[in-house]
């Protein structure tokens, strides 16, 4: 059994406790004398908004950053000068929420290498790592091959496998961060069994969710954190979504759904019988209208994000039209589909949507350098200039062109991929997943930045897992199954409506 083993929930003190913890980078102080504690069969939630502390808290626990002042105290024992090393020793262990899989090695060769010490002598028992790779995915409940090679596993998938080679550790203090962000439901509720079940044994778990359904489905406590700084530590029965959201952002949040209310114009995107065999999308037909928001729904496997590559070009089509204001295209490749005028930020932020090893600057205007850069000489005062601009327009912080966008929190980034494919100037705006893992201050902030470009006349096709999203952001909902549209409803549509569509149990177009 890989579930840790009970400890005693009448133990004196906590598995975790923080006491002042401080970390700065240069002039950004990340953390700011952070108290917090994590006790013995507790599920402790950590929210705050992007660029709140959290990911730095996180580093600090695991041993990836030493603070600058305060300490971190395992068990009742304090700690000095925390590594990685010694923190999985102690029994901590992180499950993060972009997995950090070697790409070209099974799934079991992944498991083998995180749980295995390096073997010395001798030969490689194959047979018993693939067993114990195979135990660990069927405890929790997913039907992964250990025999895959992880570079052609989905992102669901991938995070199952991390999860796995965290249970397998037998670690007694879990940090979540944002386990679920790339889940189905199904594997969502998988998830929720095991986090209970190693709660009842003992264990403390940090839980960070950007989700407040997760939170109160879940937690004990909670805690949040607003720019580096605790400012409150509150039992789940006595808080509110209201109270959590004004101390997360400082302010009420009375819209995260802004009104649409733009003039919807003439189509700019149609679609007749669209397919595309390599993807299995097949027969899809629909319409985006200048002004006008088309969400699409649907289960994990539904074909939407497939849908979008072929109309980016990353996976052309073979059958049907695609006409784009009153042409007929065929996108072959990125590059053509962007000339035409379509933009697609991707899902898979840090493998697709931007390169965190870039900086702000270089991340914005690398899709328009042959505007930008006429003649192939560089122009670093333009693109700073154009830089600056989608900063203020986007509130990307810290404001910053020059610093890597890996520095940046997850909500910032997601900013960034977007401000890239704006530079382009596009006629229609593709979003997959586009507030995956972001806060409800930064959701709401790309909400209104969609309604901005909407009453400005794009046409906007938002791909997203999130229901309520797609209810509260769309002016007619296309729901997709099995590779093809089932149904095309009204804005305001019920969720009901939606889910039994996308379950195949009703179908047809209604809007």
């Amino acid at each position: 059994m890989s579930i840790p083993p009970t400890v005693s929930p009448s133990s004196a003190h906590p598995l975790l406790e923080l006491r002042g913890v401080s970390k700065s980078f240069g002039a950004i102080r990340a953390l700011r004398s952070v108290d917090l504690d994590v006790q013995p069969g507790e599920i402790h939630a950590l929210l705050g908004e992007n660029g709140a502390g959290k990911s730095t808290l996180i580093k600090v626990v695991t041993g990836a950053h030493q603070p600058d002042e305060g300490s971190v105290i395992v068990d009742g024992q304090p700690t000095s000068h925390l590594t990685p090393a010694t923190a999985r020793a102690l029994g901590i262990a992180c499950i993060y929420q972009q997995p950090a899989l070697f790409p070209d090695l099974t799934v079991a060769e992944n498991i083998s290498l995180r749980l295995d010490p390096a073997p010395t002598l001798g030969r490689v028992d194959w047979k018993a790592r693939y067993a114990r790779a195979q135990d660990l995915l069927a405890e929790i409940g997913a039907e992964i091959s250990p025999a895959a090679e992880v570079r052609f596993l989905p992102l669901p998938a991938r995070q199952l496998v991390e999860i796995a080679c965290v249970v397998g550790s037998g670690a007694r203090i879990l940090l979540m961060d944002e386990p679920t962000a790339s889940l189905t439901r199904n594997e969502q509720h998988l998830l929720f069994g095991l986090v209970r079940r190693l709660r009842e044994r003992g264990a403390g778990i940090l839980y960070i969710s950007h989700r407040l359904e997760e939170i109160f489905a879940l937690a004990d406590r909670v805690t949040v954190l607003r720019d580096g700084q605790s400012v409150g530590t509150t039992r789940m029965e006595e808080a509110t979504e209201a109270i959590l959201i004004r101390r997360m952002i400082g302010r009420e949040m009375t819209q995260l759904y802004p009104a649409g209310g733009a003039a919807v114009g003439d189509p700019v995107l149609s679609l007749r019988g669209v397919g595309c065999a390599a993807s299995g999308v097949h027969d899809v037909s629909f319409e985006v209208r200048a002004g006008e928001v088309l969400g699409l729904a649907g289960l994990v496997g539904a074909g939407r994000t497939e849908l979008a590559h072929v109309l980016f070009g990353l996976t052309p089509a073979d059958a049907g039209e695609i006409r784009l204001r009153d042409r007929s295209i065929v996108p072959r490749s990125p590059r053509q589909a962007i000339a035409e005028g379509i933009a697609y930020v991707p899902e898979d932020r840090p493998r697709q949507g931007v390169v965190p090893q870039m900086s702000v600057a270089e991340n914005v205007t690398l899709a328009v350098h042959p505007k930008l850069f006429r003649g192939s000489w560089l122009r670093p005062a333009a693109e700073h200039a154009l830089t600056l601009e989608y900063i203020r327009t986007l509130a990307v912080r810290p404001p910053q062109p020059d610093i890597p966008v890996g520095a940046l929190s997850g909500g910032n980034q997601q900013k960034v991929a977007v401000a890239r494919w704006l530079a382009t100037n596009p006629r229609l705006l593709i979003l997959d997943e586009p507030t995956q893992g972001v806060d409800v201050g930064a959701k709401s902030e790309i909400h209104h930045l969609i309604r901005r470009l909407t009453a400005q006349g794009m046409a906007v096709l938002l791909i997203s897992s999130d229901l309520p999203e797609v209810l509260g952001m769309s002016d007619r909902i296309g729901v997709m199954r099995a590779g093809t549209l089932v149904a095309l409803l009204p804005g305001g549509s019920a969720a009901e409506t939606v889910m039994a569509a996308a379950l195949g149990q009703q179908g047809g177009r209604a809007a």
